[in-house]
């Protein structure tokens, strides 16, 4: 049986890595980044979910055009947007500014769309191991999405942190430098995937309307509620981390190397938690107690946050963030699994795609919502109110279990996977 060619795998896999990697570096720092601008808690709110908002209105678009035109031209656009970015919103953090001035602001607002809206060369990526991999292969292949995820989740924020000990704008420019790596590669090594004779004509507009797509998975009564439960969780979890390093940063005068740490944490128990645990779990107790449990943790984690002792705040923080992390690996995959188990084969992938527009659309409301919060209620409040957002989706999800035979049916291929 051939294997899929390894310049192909490489390319693919790099183009995944950077995609997690340089938002991985430069999210955690982006307080230290802003220091210079006075910027306040709805600012920094507004740029974190400006990414998300580029992603979410730009990537039904890009999966339509790799169908189209193919995988290589679009990966090897959406990586050169990266570049451009990246590399303009480590220009405007290197020099100086006048003060008062609305233009660097402007600037990284630009920045942060443009690398945004460059974000879907993870699905293109994906395309492509699908292109080159035989169905019987593909679970092994699409592994290594769920390896280039965790390493970048774990490499970014101790990179960062390490590079911000020499200067806090150092790791801006070696993400600039690696997206550019990742272009190098993806012209040298990335061939066409995806046939002449498979390509697809461009579909209806309204088709690629995020909105429309979310309109008609959220009427669906077999799944409504747990797809506005999973709306509301990515709400409030992207609200309070967007703020989170500001929090430690004002709190309890962290500086960079600390707050990263925290990030560090998190991707470490993420990926313990979905790479090794999520499936035995699942097996012993199934996709909907999973859910609940994991929302309990990240509310538990997300209060322990505003009550830990600036005393012993490295205790009592990295202890809540390793238990937010936990949680949050069990809450994903499992209510994902959730609503994909009551669709039939027919409505997967749709269903699927409107989770993760649902994802996005919490992704850059979240952050804004909590940046107010922060400064016109009080530096707990994005904490508290997530909290109750979060108890909200408790009760959403223990309304909509499934039959227990279904609950802990372990015969599909994705828990012998362990994945959602």
């Amino acid at each position: 049986m051939r294997r899929p060619p390894v310049p192909t795998l490489l390319s693919a896999f790099l183009t995944l890595l950077n995609d997690r990697l340089g938002e991985s570096i430069v999210f955690p720092l982006l307080p230290f980044l802003l220091a210079g601008f006075n910027a306040d808690g709805r600012t920094l709110g507004l740029l974190a979910g400006s990414y998300a908002f580029a992603q979410f209105t730009v990537t039904p678009l890009i999966g339509a055009l790799s169908d189209r035109f193919g995988r290589r031209p679009v990966i090897a656009t959406c990586v050169s947007g990266s570049v451009l970015g990246l590399g303009l919103f480590a220009i405007t953090v290197s020099l100086d500014w006048p003060i008062g001035s609305t233009l660097p602001l402007m600037l990284l607002f630009a920045a942060r769309l443009i690398d945004g809206m460059s974000g879907g060369t993870a699905a293109t990526a994906g395309a492509v191991l699908a292109d080159v991999t035989p169905p019987e292969r593909r679970a092994q292949a699409f592994g290594l999405i769920g390896v280039a995820f965790g390493l970048g989740f774990i490499i970014g924020p101790f990179l960062g942190g390490q590079l911000a000990r020499i200067s806090v704008t150092l790791p801006v420019w070696v993400a600039t430098g690696f997206a550019v790596l990742n272009l190098v590669v993806v012209l040298l090594l990335l061939p066409e995937t995806h046939a002449r004779d498979a390509r697809r004509a461009m579909p209806r507009k309204r088709d690629l309307n995020p909105f429309a797509q979310i309109a008609k998975v959220m009427g669906n009564p077999a799944v409504g509620r747990l797809c506005l439960s999973f709306f509301l969780f990515f709400l409030a979890f992207n609200g309070f981390t967007a703020i989170l390093v500001l929090y430690f940063k004002q709190r309890f005068n962290w500086g960079p190397e600390l707050a990263t740490t925290a990030f560090l944490i998190v991707g470490v128990v993420a990926t313990l938690v979905q790479g090794g645990l999520i499936g035995p779990l699942v097996k012993r107790l199934g996709e909907w107690r999973l859910t609940l449990i994991g929302l309990g943790l990240v509310i538990a984690g997300c209060l322990l946050i505003p009550a830990t002792d600036p005393e012993q705040a490295q205790v009592g923080v990295f202890s809540a963030v390793a238990i937010l992390a936990t949680g949050t690996g069990l809450v994903t995959p499992s209510l994902r699994s959730l609503v994909s188990r009551r669709l039939d084969s027919e409505g997967q992938g749709a269903a699927l795609g409107s989770l993760q527009a649902l994802q996005s659309l919490g992704s850059f409301l979240g952050p804004p919502v909590a940046g107010l919060s922060y400064d016109l209620v009080g530096a707990a409040s994005p904490f508290l109110g997530g909290a109750m957002v979060l108890a909200l989706v408790i009760l959403l999800v223990s309304g909509s279990p499934l039959p227990r035979n279904t609950d802990l049916n372990t015969s599909s291929p994705e828990h012998s996977r362990g994945k959602a």
